[in-house]
């Protein structure tokens, strides 16, 4: 269905139409926004202009349809190539410009440096999710850098997602990104680790996943809370669970998956990881200490 354009709603232009830029597109339509967009295969504009955007023949259009330009690219280098044309001519100058292509925190940093030299204001943005979780509420999107366009444009950004502004730094978006993103696959080898040695007795593995959410959004909640300042303090007392009880804990979870046959490589990772840190003195800490390892540091 497509939705009505609001008098009040925020012209946006988006550029690159892959299937993430595509769904950024059609949020915004949902939300009733007029939407410019372009991308280099015109082809893919087409099911968006059928639901009412209008589509740039050039960058050089598309960017100055729109005062807020929004980018969802393959990478920095294509988001360069695409607007230097327009740079060079001053067709930034006064725009805000969020990208939301991934990359490193040095690329944004760059990035935010290059658009300030043509006179626009930048916004770096991480998508904590995939295209079909764009526009629901629930889903995070992450941003760094211009705080002035963050908050003229928030309203139109929430179009997308739960909009979070993390800082002035432009690369603290894509760095959260990275960082999330490995929580992410590590909770999810974690949790299929643990599926395959529970499914192994016949249960299933909508059985379990019931239980592992609670476990997770209650205990390891608990404990993420709980360690978060004592990694900022730089001390861990051992008054939960030392590293040494964790050792031992996980010899359990290598010796029933061993016995059934499981794939023990996370587990065995996450042992030598522990014997690492009881090494570097920390035995009798908290599990919070493994993050001195992660970073170098010990007490010997």
């Amino acid at each position: 269905m497509n939705a009505t354009t609001s008098k009040n709603a925020t012209p946006v232009t988006v550029i690159g139409l892959g299937l993430m830029g595509a769904a950024l597109a059609s949020a915004l339509l949902d939300r009733g926004h007029p939407t410019t967009v372009w991308n280099r295969s015109p082809q893919k504009a087409e099911p968006l202009a059928a639901r009412g955007a209008r589509v740039a023949a050039t960058p050089e259009e598309a960017v100055a349809a729109s005062g807020l330009v929004l980018a969802c690219v393959l990478d920095y280098d294509a988001l360069r190539a695409v607007l230097e044309p327009v740079a060079e001519a001053g067709g930034l100058t006064g725009k805000s410009l969020v990208n939301l292509t991934s990359g490193a925190p040095e690329q944004a940093e760059e990035m935010a440096r290059w658009a300030a030299s043509h006179g626009a204001e930048y916004l770096d943005g991480g998508i904590m999710t995939t295209p079909p979780g764009v526009g629901s509420p629930e889903m995070m999107f992450l941003y760094s850098g211009s705080e002035a366009v963050f908050e003229a444009h928030r309203s139109t950004l929430a179009a997308l997602g739960d909009p979070l502004h993390l800082g002035t730094e432009p690369g603290l978006a894509s760095l959260y990104d990275s960082a999330l993103l490995g929580l992410m696959w590590a909770t999810f080898t974690g949790w299929l680790h643990g599926t395959a040695l529970v499914t192994s007795q016949g249960t299933s593995a909508e059985d379990y996943t019931r239980v592992a959410l609670r476990w997770l959004n209650g205990a390891v909640n608990v404990f993420l809370s709980t360690y978060a300042p004592q990694v900022d303090a730089g001390k861990y007392p051992g008054d939960d669970a030392t590293v040494d009880v964790q050792i031992a804990a996980i010899e359990h979870l290598i010796h029933a998956a061993e016995a059934r046959g499981i794939d023990n490589s996370l587990p065995e990772l996450l042992k030598s990881t522990m014997e690492r840190t009881a090494a570097a003195g920390h035995g009798q800490d908290s599990y919070g200490s493994v993050i001195e390892v992660l970073r170098g540091t010990s007490r010997k």
